[in-house]
């Protein structure tokens, strides 16, 4: 409502956040209460870099090799999905990336074990996927490091709590639960900062973008707006804290009545590891699949579809799904069961 109503009037101006200057004031002050509040609301230690770049996840899965191999060409991997995959792929081309653990052989069902032994101490960092939306796993806590820690945080940050000083790096985008695609929030470590591999552009440097404010070029400037507004409304509800509960209470719900139907839906993560923000499953009955997707649209349940690479089905409850749309979306889960098992 609010991004409505002041799409044409923003800040008093008369003009649209889109249409005025990314260095004019309004939007100057805007910008640093954004960040102020993203600092409270994630509890970003003081001397962090709080840079709000473009580009997205993948990105970055570029952008960190470009900045972290400075003086060695390894980094460490853990492999949990097909985004810590894409992640390891893309700094496999600026030196050698290492998977030093990996529950592929067990149809990603698990977090695997991290053996702090196996890691490489002169690797630049350790990177990790905190929920891996595509087959619907998550960390409960940041693996333990003895080298810098760089989470990849796109689809769980602000969806519950992550501390951030226990990392060196932490980088999300903002589509999933902080507002719309456009910007890419990166929380960073400047004692993990030195020359970027050559060749890098200055866009891509980290130092650079640190040294201007995320103000090198003109960014998203409505993106931030949203992200702004966004961080406005985390605060009013009562942090992340809250959000979380909520979470756990939607995803709760849903594999409640994935675990009752007695294998009508099935979810192949086991219990410990299975994400609260988003829930892969799939009918017994493959060509139910389909129909549950289409039924489930006719009914206002949208995107239900599973992601490409793995197929299926997938509830996808990020902080804007309500309570009530997770419960409505539970009672047309246990009628189709009901009408189709």
């Amino acid at each position: 409502m609010q991004v409505r109503d002041e799409l044409l009037d923003f800040a008093g101006t008369g003009l649209s956040v889109m249409e005025i200057s990314h260095r004019s004031q309004p939007f100057m002050e805007f910008a640093q209460r954004s960040e102020a509040a993203l600092r409270r609301v994630l509890g970003v230690p003081s001397d962090y870099h709080v840079l709000l770049l473009q580009g997205g996840s993948y990105l970055q899965f570029s952008q960190i090799p470009m900045n972290l191999l400075h003086k060695t060409n390894t980094a460490d991997y853990i492999h949990t999905g097909l985004w810590s995959e894409q992640a390891a792929n893309a700094a496999s081309q600026y030196g050698e990336a290492r998977i030093i653990a990996s529950s592929c052989d067990t149809g990603f069902d698990r977090i695997p074990e991290i053996n702090e032994s196996n890691i490489n101490l002169d690797a630049a960092y350790l990177h990790y996927t905190e929920n891996e939306t595509a087959q619907g796993l998550q960390f409960s806590e940041p693996p333990a490091s003895p080298i810098p820690l760089v989470c990849d945080a796109c689809s769980s940050l602000m969806s519950k709590p992550l501390d951030i000083s226990a990392h060196d790096l932490v980088y999300a985008s903002a589509q999933k639960n902080m507002g719309i695609a456009g910007v890419t929030v990166v929380l960073l470590n400047p004692a993990i900062l030195d020359k970027p591999l050559p060749g890098t552009p200055q866009a891509l440097d980290f130092s650079i973008q640190a040294k201007k404010q995320s103000l090198l070029n003109t960014p998203s400037t409505f993106s931030w707006y949203v992200l702004g507004l966004t961080l406005e409304w985390i605060e009013r509800v009562g942090g992340v804290n809250v959000l979380h509960e909520i979470n756990k209470k939607k995803s709760k719900l849903l594999y409640e009545v994935i675990d009752q139907s007695e294998g009508f839906y099935i979810n192949n993560v086991l219990p410990d590891y299975r994400s609260i923000n988003n829930i892969p499953f799939y009918i017994s009955e493959n060509n139910l699949n389909i129909l549950f997707a289409d039924t489930a649209q006719k009914n206002g349940f949208h995107g239900l579809k599973g992601h490409q690479s793995t197929g299926g089905l997938r509830a996808s409850i990020y902080n804007a799904v309500t309570l009530d749309a997770v419960q409505a979306l539970g009672e047309f889960m246990r009628e189709f069961e009901r009408t189709h098992g």
